[in-house]
């Protein structure tokens, strides 16, 4: 299984609206609030994007409106291209103007989150994190204790967008293990000091993660931390780890990193 990963900010999206089609139009229009439409803008423009490149179809303004990205009945993101659902999975994720997208085959579930690092309150773990995962955090460095609360809340973020759950479960019913083999721990979060490959606290390349629901039901995924920021994706089956790659890069780039 692979992943495609792509990240745009709020600069990329043109000012024009040509790029949408039709019914994302529609849906455009019944948002008021202009925050709202502005994160909805960036998300449709980088999926649109992360789907041309993984598709290899054109990415100028009018062609991108063929490809339409619209909400199924569950909320998730499903791509149609030229009006036909394309076999593909995606899910998006927004946060302080900068979009990502996360592209897979349509046989899996897929959920991406991309989240700030910053400080949370202990309130705030106390409401949201398993005793386990409580437990582990009191006992990190206090320069890490952000990333790593951050790290587990994504991924709870990106395993219930996986499930096409999202925040209609309690985040308690799933625990998050970020990085090595989930026999040792008895389904459980590592202590932090059990794993010093983490390298909390500074930037990374795409490390594993698991997360662990109370229905005994098993999603894989990455996290990586840079820039501030901590971006995650969990799937329904084990993948490789995403790969990253820019608008930028030409047709026969796009093709060999996504062998």
């Amino acid at each position: 299984m692979s992943i495609y990963w792509l990240e745009q900010d709020a600069a990329h999206v043109p000012q024009h609206d040509r790029w949408l089609g039709e019914r994302e139009m529609r849906h455009l229009n019944r948002l008021q609030i202009p925050k709202r439409r502005s994160d909805w803008r960036l998300g449709r423009w980088t999926a649109k994007q992360a789907v041309s490149a993984y598709l290899q179809l054109p990415h100028d303004t009018l062609s991108l409106r063929h490809i339409e990205i619209i909400a199924d009945p569950s909320g998730a993101p499903a791509v149609f291209v030229r009006e036909e659902l394309a076999s593909l999975a995606i899910s998006l994720s927004h946060r302080s103007s900068v979009a990502a997208c996360s592209v897979t085959l349509a046989k899996h579930r897929i959920g991406c989150d991309i989240e700030l690092a910053e400080p949370r309150s202990d309130a705030f773990v106390a409401d949201y994190f398993t005793v386990t995962e409580q437990n582990t955090i009191s006992r990190s460095a206090a320069a890490d204790r952000e990333i790593l609360v951050t790290a587990l809340w994504s991924a709870k973020e990106s395993a219930l967008k996986a499930l096409h759950l999202g925040l209609r479960l309690d985040t308690r019913c799933v625990s998050v293990c970020l990085d090595g083999d989930p026999a040792v721990h008895e389904r459980n979060w590592f202590p932090l000091d059990s794993v010093p490959a983490l390298q909390i606290g500074r930037p990374t390349v795409w490390r594993p993660l698991r997360a662990y629901l109370t229905n005994g039901q098993l999603l894989n995924g990455w996290w990586h931390f840079s820039d501030h920021f901590v971006r995650t994706v969990a799937t329904s089956h084990p993948s490789a780890a995403p790969v990253t790659i820019t608008t930028g890069n030409s047709q026969a780039e796009v093709r060999a990193a996504l062998r």
